[in-house]
């Protein structure tokens, strides 16, 4: 582009570099007044389906001898100066994804990590024999097992038995791997591309094919058509995929019972999103494999909005599912075939799932070799995750106490339960855990993998967070977040100083910040700087009601929020008013913009792949995201009242901008305009753009390049103190 001035970035040796930068970050979230639970020790409670909360009690305040000031002999420096040995290096090394568990038939774990040190390419991993050899890789080096349906991917492989069925990243084809065997076999046809994507899939042993949601961009790359179809892949010759479900706009978690006869799916429609409203169908399979008669369950009447998901039959061919039908929370469900009716199993003001930005969520699965009755779930409950046992005949729930405050997915085999996790304490990690035979304890707990197995050499560094609750702009509301003050076992600062603040939007915006263990966030407190991550209205975690707020209101809700958020914190006396910065990601990166544009609460701030241009995203954007902005901005007017790009006449402080060249969600166009517009108007700005990035930055040399600029960009504009890493600067324009 003529005149352009922006940096394209490709890894070469740091020293060269003199570019214009931002950092990458992570969410989480939580309710309540300031204090943290620490582990909680390893038993289960029985509790009554009436008992009105099932939360552990906080057992820890935060913020006393850990955070900076608490300590004698400590060395005294500025916020933001402290030496840490938290680097950026450690945060890209820790910055390791899951993308999903599975079981093989030998009853061991199969997971997809990602590895950031090889282009954050994702690997099919199985469990090793012995616990302390290391998991073994499933696929070769020249395949990467993710799958681009929906942008967002998800669901990118399952196993059965010593077979692994994955998505393989570079072509999109799916392939069967058999787990030991060198090279696995495509059982999809080549289309010349990446043009036709699969996801969400499971193997059919009844009529032995693969049955999984495919999405074929062939006709358009913007408005692709979305279809259930089998594949199968006993045949040599590779045979284009069969559909047995099409017409509506979306599918997703098509399961199929224990013998074969029924096949349970979601579907939905524009403009809805999957967790707006959506549809639970079951269809009965004819003696050819082909779904002769359809009815729904769940989403269909006009008079109750609802969300229904996660599908599942249970051992004895009985359907389970999670929707919101009532109380608007995602509570467990089940369908009585016979009365065609659905029953809810057990109420709770708690989320049992999570919203379905990627395929693929198991957050309940039926206990193996414990009994039928049995289900082990997790929810989610005023910001922190829980896991439990749920008799669904008795109706009754045993919560079991592990060292997890944040779960994610879970599997149950052979006596025992794998899960994802973390806590404030435990970066993301893969955990197994055995209870006892009545369900009532937990016999062992021990973690298999670990996104950064050496981090407890950084625990004296580590901010606990405060789970903190203010009020917002509307009256009797109140908002939630999470604030990490500074903390380094080395250094205080004066008593007469006030930390500065980076505020974190989380994406989504239909998302949640969540309260647990991420060095990108140590890596800011542990040189003294306080960090918060906001639940702003419109979160997920707190229910229907709260995720509403947003519709209609974006632009709003999460700006005046966010900003409540800061000066609450300021007003308390926790960090210096005149240097609060905020930043975001994606969704989060529209909140930053349009704070900075809308209000003066902020000296600066960071905008991550983030949105300037609402109508522009409309225009541009995939199609599952093509019309969520229908829901949260209501109307054409409102699409350009709130796009900050309309607005730069409004922007008063500095902003660095950080984009992934192949983000198909946030295309960088969007970062291209505020940047030349901010630029032409005077204000201090700069540009990064990454090449072979997409929407989140995958690469370890990108994720530390962000982080390490985002933090000098921020020193040299607010912050009145040194930078205390060696970091060479980046050209800021209309500062430099």
């Amino acid at each position: 582009m003529a005149g352009w001035a922006a940096i394209r970035w490709t890894p070469r040796p740091y020293a060269a570099l003199t570019l214009p930068v931002l950092s990458r970050l992570h969410h989480r979230g939580n309710l309540g007044l300031p204090l943290l639970r620490g582990d909680r020790n390893r038993s289960c409670r029985p509790m009554s389906s009436s008992s009105s909360s099932l939360s552990p009690s906080a057992s820890a305040e935060v913020g006393g001898s850990t955070a900076a000031g608490g300590g004698a002999g400590k060395v005294t420096a500025p916020y933001g100066s402290w030496k840490s040995p938290i680097t950026s290096d450690v945060v890209a090394g820790a910055e390791k994804r899951l993308g999903g568990i599975g079981v093989a038939g030998d009853g061991r774990l199969v997971w997809i990590e990602s590895r950031p040190e090889e282009a954050g390419r994702m690997v099919l991993v199985k469990e090793p024999v012995e616990p302390e050899n290391k998991p073994i890789d499933i696929i070769p080096q020249e395949f990467a097992a993710r799958t681009l349906a929906q942008e967002y991917g998800g669901g990118a492989f399952a196993v059965s038995e010593n077979m692994v069925f994955f998505s393989n990243y570079k072509d999109q084809r799916l392939y069967r791997q058999i787990i030991g065997e060198k090279f696995p076999v495509p059982i999809t046809p080549d289309y010349g591309g990446p043009v036709v994507r699969y996801a969400d899939g499971m193997v059919d042993p009844h009529f032995k094919r693969y049955v999984t949601v495919m999405e074929d961009h062939r006709q358009s790359s913007t408005n692709a058509t979305t279809s259930i179809v089998s594949i199968d892949f006993r045949n040599e010759n590779i045979l284009e995929p069969k559909v047995l479900v099409s017409g509506r706009d979306f599918y997703a978690s098509p399961r199929i019972d224990p013998v074969g006869k029924r096949m349970a799916w979601i579907e939905w429609e524009h403009p809805n999103m999957p967790w707006d409203n959506s549809e639970l169908w079951v269809g009965y399979f004819s003696e050819d494999g082909e779904l002769s008669k359809r009815i729904c369950i769940a989403g269909d009447s006009p008079a109750l909005v609802e969300s229904p998901a996660e599908p599942k039959w249970s051992p004895e061919g009985e359907l389970f599912f999670i929707t919101d039908r009532i109380g608007g929370f995602w509570n467990i469900y089940k369908w009585n075939e016979n009365q065609n009716n659905v029953e809810h199993v057990y109420p709770l003001k708690a989320e049992f799932t999570r919203p379905m930005w990627t395929f693929g969520i198991n957050s309940y699965d039926f206990v193996k070799d414990w009994g039928s009755n049995s289900i082990v779930c997790t929810y989610r409950k005023n910001g922190g995750s829980y896991l439990g046992i749920l008799d669904h005949t008795q109706s009754s729930f045993t919560l079991c106490d592990i060292p997890f405050t944040d779960i994610y997915n879970v599997v149950s085999v052979q006596n025992c339960l794998y899960l994802e996790g973390a806590s404030a304490v435990h970066p993301l990690s893969i955990a197994k855990v055995i209870l006892n035979d009545e369900l009532t304890k937990v016999a062992a707990f021990s973690i298999i993998w670990s996104s950064s197995p050496d981090i407890t050499r950084f625990e004296p560094y580590f901010s606990r967070p405060e789970v903190i609750e203010f009020p917002t702009e509307r009256p009797g509301e109140t908002a939630f977040a999470f604030f990490y003050p500074p903390s380094n076992p080395i250094y205080q600062a004066s008593p007469d100083e006030k930390p500065p603040l980076l505020l974190k939007g989380h994406g989504g915006p239909t998302g949640e910040a969540r309260g647990l263990l991420e060095l990108s966030i140590q890596y800011w407190t542990s040189r003294g700087w306080a960090f918060v991550d906001v639940n702003y209205g419109g979160s997920t975690g707190y229910g229907r009601e709260y995720r509403s707020r947003l519709l209609g209101q974006w632009g709003i809700v999460d700006v005046n929020d966010c900003c409540t958020c800061a000066t609450f914190l300021a007003d308390q006396g926790k960090v210096d008013g005149d240097r609060l910065c905020i930043m975001g990601r994606s969704a989060g990166g529209y909140t930053t913009l349009a704070a900075l544009a809308f209000r003066d609460t902020f000296r600066a701030g960071a905008s991550l792949y983030g949105v300037a241009d609402l109508s522009l995203l409309r225009e541009e954007t995939h199609k599952f995201e093509a019309r969520y902005l229908d829901n949260l901005l209501g109307s054409d007017h409102a699409f350009y009242e709130r796009s900050p790009i309309n607005f730069v006449d409004k922007f008063t402080c500095p902003v660095i901008l950080f984009q992934g060249l192949e983000d198909k969600v946030v295309p960088p166009e969007q970062a291209r305009k505020i940047y030349q517009s901010l630029k032409e108007k005077g204000i201090p700005v700069a540009l990064v753009e990454f090449e072979g990035e997409q929407h989140g930055f995958r690469k370890a040399e990108n994720i530390k390049f962000v982080l390490e600029q985002q933090m000098l960009f921020f020193a040299r504009l607010v912050g009145k103190f040194d930078l205390p890493d060696e970091v060479s600067p980046i050209k800021i324009d209309n500062f430099d």
